[in-house]
């Protein structure tokens, strides 16, 4: 605990010299709810103005959400922690998820910050708007928006939070083992059955008596 809190305290390590670039990878947890819950209203009302149907705005919520979570895992596992033969691709790396390792419980460094998730937020809505139409595309964007809003805020909260009642504890226990156990397991931070799924979930050995 006490290093937990001595992280808090310190400053974040700093990724770039430029000190604009270093300010656009910090992001607080009352700026992000400050910008993404609005965000998540404007393309939740969106996809609901142009939706041919409640029952249609529904679905393309539920499968836009859903889509999250797989997404979630395969950036993790495969993006986050790719294991790069070249100095760049360890340097791009480190920028996006290893100095998260190396200081975990930075509330500065919890969320992933506005600057890649607004533009890339944009892309993915204007695609799927381009390709499906407004309502159901904009509304499959507000869903898996969702699953994103929910992911980032469990994160932080693993980091940050106590996280009580079993549900909760568990994700937090999951996680905090991807940490400090063994970061080639416990890549699903939302679920854990994902992490089962696909054989990366970490099992403890059980000491016999």
């Amino acid at each position: 605990m006490q290093n937990n809190n001595k992280q808090k305290k310190e400053e974040p390590i700093r990724l770039f010299k430029n000190s604009v670039l270093e300010r656009l990878t910090l992001l607080s947890f009352p700026i992000f709810l400050s910008v993404w819950l609005p965000t998540l209203l404007v393309a939740l009302a969106y996809g609901a103005w142009h939706a041919v149907s409640v029952l249609s705005f529904v679905i393309c919520v539920s499968i836009g959400a859903a889509i999250w979570f797989p997404t979630e895992y395969v950036l993790h596992r495969f993006l986050f922690h790719l294991q790069a033969r070249y100095a760049v691709m360890q340097s791009l790396v480190y920028l996006v998820h290893g100095n998260h390792h190396d200081q975990p419980n930075h509330p500065l460094r919890n969320l992933m910050p506005l600057s890649v998730t607004l533009p890339l937020g944009a892309i993915i809505w204007g695609l799927c708007v381009f390709f499906m139409g407004a309502g159901r595309g904009g509304t499959l964007a507000a869903g898996f928006f969702c699953g994103y809003v929910f992911y980032d805020v469990i994160h932080y909260s693993c980091h940050q939070f106590p996280m009580r009642g079993p549900v909760l504890r568990r994700l937090k226990i999951h996680h905090i083992n991807h940490h400090y156990r063994n970061h080639h397991t416990n890549y699903g931070i939302t679920t854990t059955f994902i992490d089962r799924a696909f054989r990366t979930l970490m099992v403890l050995q059980q000491k016999k008596t």
